[in-house]
């Protein structure tokens, strides 16, 4: 069996990765890595190559940036130019950014069934591109595999066949699990100078946050009076660098003195300054998750979030974006009062192994 796995953006490398080095394991499949492109920074994507071990992709596609049409036309073109020549017998597509909902779109219109890893996510916001994307590549996917319980009902809520959903887990903890002791390895805590427990991470990239110069100036100020308390260590993202520009916010963000705004960093620098924080303020998906394993309070600065389980279940906060909020959410950590959190069902480190058991029943034939 002929498996093509897409990787695009730097989630699907922890998604991905572990489902592709289980399928190596058996003769029966010949997994192909293609990687769209799409993140096309090193520290975003061939870094990830690089520290997780993957071979090179079997194809890259280059596609580079641009408007999310531009993006997702220019993907959908060179993956069917993949498909025509490979034709796999399966496409394996993960998460929910334009690379997901291009190459599905693409495999479906050629009669290849497509299996979406972290199937079911929902936030009922459809201002949110991903939102999109994930409703359409669940839509037209013949395998759901899906982290959490509630992903599964959100799928029978939308009418998708129970034959078509299989609760596998979460891969992306299979990548933590695997990594961490590699990860304590890392001299990166030591390189910005900063002790364990004694520093708060962030990361900020989506268009809500960093698109809109009066909200970016909100979460400025509020890191402002937060690194009063305590020092803040930002990786910033290439698309967040780009917006303090365009707002002329570069010298604001440059004057909070305990705010040290570092370049992305690889996977395993981040894993073990995020298992180390006091905290993490964030608007990422995949790291609710993380924070969750690692039981790290998170603060997520957005009004609702496709991964209520970090809720339910682990150290996830969403906080309205308004720096009083911001800050007293921050204080109330910095006092000891914060979820400690439990890990949801089977974010156990076997979910590949158990995405490779439905493979081996699931009916190519069907479409």
């Amino acid at each position: 069996m002929k498996i093509a796995l897409v990787v695009g953006a730097r989630p699907n490398f922890m998604k991905v990765g572990p489902v592709y080095f289980e399928l190596k394991k058996h003769s029966r499949y010949t997994p192909l890595l293609i990687h769209t492109g799409q993140h096309y920074d090193k520290n975003l994507s061939e870094i990830f190559f690089e520290q997780l071990g993957f071979p090179k992709p079997d194809v890259y596609l280059g596609v580079g940036s641009g408007t999310h049409g531009v993006q997702t036309a220019k993907i959908m073109i060179a993956f069917e130019q993949f498909l025509l020549q490979e034709k796999p017998d399966l496409v394996l597509v993960a998460g929910d950014v334009n690379s997901t909902v291009a190459c599905a779109i693409d495999a479906v219109k050629l009669h290849i069934p497509v299996a979406h890893l972290e199937a079911g996510l929902r936030s009922y916001d459809r201002r949110m591109p991903e939102e999109i994307n994930r409703i359409e590549t669940d839509c037209i996917s013949s395998m759901l595999l899906t982290p959490s319980e509630d992903a599964d009902e959100n799928l029978i809520r939308e009418g998708i066949s129970k034959d078509k959903i299989f609760l596998v887990g979460n891969a992306m903890i299979d990548s933590l699990m695997q990594y961490e002791k590699k990860a304590e390895r890392t001299s990166i805590i030591n390189d910005i100078g900063i002790k364990k427990h004694s520093y708060a991470l962030i990361t900020l990239h989506r268009p809500s946050n960093v698109d809109d110069k009066e909200n970016l100036e909100i979460i400025l100020d509020a890191f402002s009076e937060i690194a009063e308390k305590i020092p803040l260590v930002f990786p910033i993202h290439p698309r967040t660098r780009k917006q303090l520009a365009v707002f002329g916010l570069e010298e604001k963000a440059n004057a909070i003195a305990n705010l040290k705004l570092i370049e992305p960093i690889g996977y395993l620098d981040f894993l073990k300054l995020e298992k180390y924080a006091k905290f993490v303020l964030t608007d990422s998906g995949g790291i609710q998750e993380e924070t969750t394993v690692f039981k790290v309070p998170c603060l997520t600065l957005r009004e609702n979030t496709e991964r209520p389980i970090t809720i339910e279940l682990g150290t996830n906060q969403l906080v309205e974006l308004n720096k009083d909020a911001i800050v007293q959410k921050v204080n109330e950590i910095l006092e000891g009062n914060c979820k400690m959190g439990s890990n949801p069902p089977l974010w156990d480190g076997h979910t590949a192994e158990r995405v490779v058991q439905v493979m081996d029943k699931f009916n190519y034939s069907f479409f």
